[in-house]
């Protein structure tokens, strides 16, 4: 498991005193309200920052980063994920998970049978949707639903479902 998760990507400086737009990557737009601390970076670097404000703008979050002043400050900003400790990580409901704990375990029936691996979930709206690599075939898309997922287990990395007729 990750020690960090990411819950947004900045998009680019928003007015000349030092905001960001964020792309948010998390279910729950309303966490930056609440976030003091988190850390921005990519592979090669990351900081330690300190939110200063926040705001809302359409389906983007406007962050202000204390220390950071004036739009030359966040230029070099773009394209930097956002992230948390799981310490500062929302807290999950029953039967929720984080995307990244999933990702690469084991998709199985319920017999046992392996499927696949999760290689990504896609947020649709409705539901989520489970995208499963088969070995030798085109991959699998399961819906995330009570009568598909019967059991998700992080600590084993194993996924067990129900196919429904015809999702073969």
């Amino acid at each position: 498991m990750e020690d960090m998760l990411k819950v947004g990507v900045i998009t680019s400086p928003h007015g000349v005193h030092g905001e960001v737009k964020v792309f948010p990557t998390t279910d729950d737009n309303k966490r930056f309200e609440k976030l003091k601390e988190c850390y921005i970076g990519n592979d090669k670097k990351v900081l330690p920052a300190e939110v200063e404000g926040c705001k809302f703008f359409k389906n983007m979050v406007i962050l202000k980063f204390k220390g950071y002043d004036n739009m030359n400050d966040v230029e070099g900003l773009r394209q930097y994920g956002i992230f948390v400790t799981r310490e500062h990580a929302v807290k999950l409901q029953k039967d929720e998970y984080f995307i990244t704990d999933m990702i690469d375990a084991e998709v199985v029936d319920e017999d046992g049978n392996v499927i696949g691996v999760l290689t990504e979930v896609l947020s649709t709206g409705a539901n989520d949707v489970y995208v499963v690599q088969r070995e030798g075939k085109g991959d699998l898309l399961i819906p995330a639903i009570k009568q598909c997922i019967i059991q998700v287990d992080i600590a084993g990395k194993q996924i067990v479902v129900r196919l429904m007729e015809g999702m073969d």
